[in-house]
């Protein structure tokens, strides 16, 4: 028979209830059950306020001593008066005592299955004592939380310590003691971890893209062929050349794939060409080499953004080289090449004719000093070297000559009527962008002209006629035919792409200053070759991306490149979100620091990270939900329903569906900007809701409903954030332990009740407005332009490359 000690002890409450799983709780239910072993009548207090302040959730004061103790054991040694048992059996309660404070409470509360098998270790110790003993009362303490809360089948695998925790429950010191103890703890949950086993999850809106599988058109399907404008492999990309052409056609890509289009998207290097060959002079390389270097950095700063190719390649194949001279056969076969004896700059200091990029001088039209033999940087007019005032060699800077030299055209001027049918008939259809339309109908207006193809070069696709093996194609003659050809190293079926239109739609991106080769130059050459070609059906042309206060400069260290990007440690979603918020669709844009930091700390971390993480938080909570997904009321979310919950779900709709229209419309800012409001609108839910401890205990049902429908408009804004911030759209989704998912017409619960989630975590962390002055200055160059000294002049001595002229030291 137990001797009792004590007739009552005052139990103190200082603090807020413990939770149930807490050390705290475990001392609670041991003193609980002791005092009814021992018959011991506990007298309940709160502590006064007057009293000195402890950290302790409670304490328990002696009636006879006024003595306090703080420790659960230290209530139960003397509540069993252990002190005075014989020395084996005082003995052998003190070491299992110690073994429990030291081994077993010092374990992590979540790991229930390491607490399981510690229990089952002293199985022994447990046998030895009968229940409502010392050992058996501080065991069951430390044990309860665990084995109360554990699924059966995994306290099955510990029988014996199973069998002991059926004859404690039986006793009557226990059974007494437990509602006493329920009545005092806050309930906590045991946090199931999240596996594929217990999720719910609709799946007919699971994502799937496998990267390395061969997309081809598919019958009855929607099929989407994407094109970035292929970058030159001349230098570093920075911001502009990213959002003007690769980003943006990422985003529409992941949207139609989310969408559930049959989408290809295809980019590479354009290596041919006058920028290659003059960038390998400068840095003594062979043109190869500069091309290998170049691409590996382009597609290593693609990856950084996270762009999404089906295949990134480069125009320096064979394949390509077929290609071209097929398409280029086909165009003379058809009667639509001309050749014509042409004037052109020769330089006698290189003993070579000039390709255009070899030359600058005066622009005819509006003065500019430093135009590109092609191009007129400033004024946007396409030139013929020949044009340029005062030209000079940009090899030595001489003064070159008039030579004659023969050269093949494509006679655009022919294909005229033709190409503006084309025009008419896809700027409708496909919803041109105001810009790329504009420049089309400026060169219609000003007439087509027969183009020269070929240049005196010697780094590019060879033409293959009789007279011409000093010469290769222009640039933008094959460049454009690098998209077919670049398919074709992706697929030999790459004809079902590209001569497929009536089951193909091709969406192209570029800056605006490759509008007219894609709408007229590439479409021309497609009509002359007499195939059933896959044609333009929709152009996104971009407007300029500045820097600061002005353009990027990569020799002037000034604006943000690729590599650059990268080094700030930003992540690159913050990038993405910055660039097509600020994308230059109808008008230039400049890109500076304060609005990239303003934007990421007010608008993704205040708006869209807030959202997310309250209440996947809230959900997460051992005290509340533990991560499992509750039921809505049926009635709260009715259609034509009263309630803030129903008039969320209408709001998104509305929002959903302006969402889908404006990204098939390829009006991407626009798309980001509505994504942004529906994440503004579930905030607003949740300070419409008052979601918080308050409606958890208060209005159960509404609280569930709140959670339910918020947690699913997260997961609807991961997919609707998919072609923005993919990265970050993956996170959302490892924190609700659910598949990546499509795009779909409505809202709906797509997480069923029952859905286990995962862990909550941050999605954005804020920048340091003091970084904005310090970026600013590590990539703002030299304030102002100053004159360049002359180059000095290189020495030329006859080269046995193909693809690089030598310079003498």
């Amino acid at each position: 028979m137990t001797e009792k000690l004590a007739t009552h002890i005052t139990l103190t409450r200082n603090l807020a209830a413990p939770a149930a799983n807490t050390t705290a709780a475990a001392g609670l239910l041991k003193i609980l059950i002791a005092a009814q072993a021992t018959g011991t009548i506990v007298q309940w207090a709160e502590v006064d306020a007057a009293a000195p302040k402890s950290k302790q959730a409670y304490w328990v004061t002696l009636c006879d001593t006024q003595t306090r103790l703080y420790d659960a054991n230290a209530v139960v040694r003397y509540l069993y008066k252990v002190g005075n048992l014989a020395l084996g059996d005082r003995l052998a309660v003190e070491q299992a005592l110690e073994w429990e404070e030291k081994t077993l409470s010092v374990l992590p509360a979540g790991d229930l299955s390491a607490i399981l098998a510690a229990g089952e270790s002293q199985a022994n110790v447990l046998s030895a004592h009968a229940p409502a003993t010392a050992v058996s009362v501080v065991f069951f303490g430390a044990l309860y939380y665990a084995l109360s809360n554990t699924k059966a089948a995994l306290v099955s695998k510990h029988p014996a310590l199973q069998q002991w925790y059926s004859q404690q429950l039986a006793s009557t010191a226990v059974s007494t003691a437990l509602p006493a103890f329920t009545a005092n703890v806050v309930k906590v949950l045991v946090r199931e971890e999240p596996s594929l086993d217990n999720r719910r999850v609709n799946p007919d809106v699971v994502f799937e893209f496998d990267s390395c599988k061969t997309v081809l058109p598919e019958a009855g399907a929607k099929n989407v062929l994407i094109t970035s404008a292929l970058p030159y492999v001349n230098n570093v990309p920075h911001l502009g050349n990213v959002i003007g052409s690769t980003l943006s056609a990422d985003v529409f890509a992941r949207y139609s794939r989310v969408r559930g289009y049959n989408t290809l998207y295809i980019c590479g290097t354009d290596e041919y060409g006058t920028a290659t060959e003059t960038k390998a002079l400068e840095d003594g390389v062979t043109c190869q080499e500069l091309c290998d270097k170049y691409h590996q950095i382009h597609k290593e700063v693609y990856e950084w953004f996270g762009l999404s190719f089906n295949y990134f390649g480069r125009t320096s194949t064979q394949k390509h080289t077929e290609i071209v001279q097929g398409i280029f056969g086909q165009c003379v076969e058809n009667g639509y090449v001309l050749e014509k004896e042409v004037p052109q700059l020769y330089c006698e200091q290189c003993s070579r004719f000039l390709a255009d990029r070899f030359v600058e001088g005066t622009c005819p039209k509006c003065a500019y000093e430093d135009a590109r033999g092609d191009q007129c940087d400033k004024c946007g007019t396409l030139l013929n070297a020949i044009e340029l005032i005062d030209p000079r060699c940009k090899l030595d800077n001489n003064r070159p000559v008039v030579r004659t030299s023969m050269h093949q055209y494509i006679d655009l001027e022919r294909l005229q009527p033709q190409c503006k049918a084309f025009v008419e008939k896809a700027e409708e259809k496909g919803r041109w962008t105001a810009n790329s339309l504009a420049i089309t109908h400026n060169w219609f207006k000003m007439g087509l002209e027969p183009r020269c193809i070929t240049r005196d070069l010697k780094w590019g696709v060879p033409v293959p006629l009789s007279g011409y093996e000093k010469k290769v194609f222009y640039v933008w003659f094959d460049a454009c035919i690098g998209y077919p050809s670049i398919t074709a190293n992706y697929t030999s079926d790459w004809e079902l792409w590209w001569k497929n239109p009536d089951n193909v739609a091709l969406y192209q991106f570029m800056g605006k200053d490759n509008v007219p080769f894609h709408t007229i130059v590439f479409p021309s050459t497609q009509m002359a070759t007499g195939d059933n070609w896959t044609q333009l059906h929709h152009i996104a042309a971009c407007e300029y991306l500045n820097y600061e206060s002005g353009k990027f400069s990569k020799s002037r260290g000034v604006g943000v490149f690729g590599n650059n990007a990268q080094d700030t440690g930003v992540p690159p979603d913050v990038w993405r979100y910055f660039l097509l918020s600020n994308r230059p669709e109808s008008a230039d844009a400049v890109f500076a620091w304060g609005d990239f930091v303003a934007r990421n700390n007010n608008e993704l971390l205040a708006n869209v990270g807030n959202f997310c993480n309250r209440v996947i938080k809230f959900l997460d909570a051992n005290t509340k939900y533990a991560g499992v997904l509750p039921t809505a009321d049926p009635a709260r979310i009715a259609a034509g329903a009263d309630t803030s919950d129903r008039r969320l779900i209408d709001d998104v709709n509305v929002l959903l569906a302006r969402y889908i229209e404006k990204m098939d419309g390829v009006h991407i800012k626009a798309g980001l900007h509505t994504v942004m409001e529906l994440s503004a609108r579930g905030n607003l839910y949740l300070q419409e809701s008052k979601l918080d401890n308050t409606l958890f205990s208060e209005s159960r049902a509404q609280c569930d409903t709140v959670v339910a429908v918020a947690t699913n408009l997260i997961y609807l804004l991961s997919a609707l954030f998919h072609p923005f911030m993919p990265a970050t759209s993956a996170n959302i989704c490892r924190q609700l332990n659910a598949p990546e998912r499509t795009v779909t017409d409505t809202f709906e619960l797509d997480l069923h009740a029952g859905h286990v989630i995962g862990n909550a975590d941050y999605l954005f962390t804020r920048i340091d407005e003091k970084k904005i002055d310090e970026w600013r200055a590590k990539y703002g160059g030299q304030q102002e332009e100053t004159p360049s000294k002359p180059k000095p002049k290189p020495k030329f001595k006859k080269s046995q490359s193909n693809d690089k002229p030598e310079v003498a030291n």
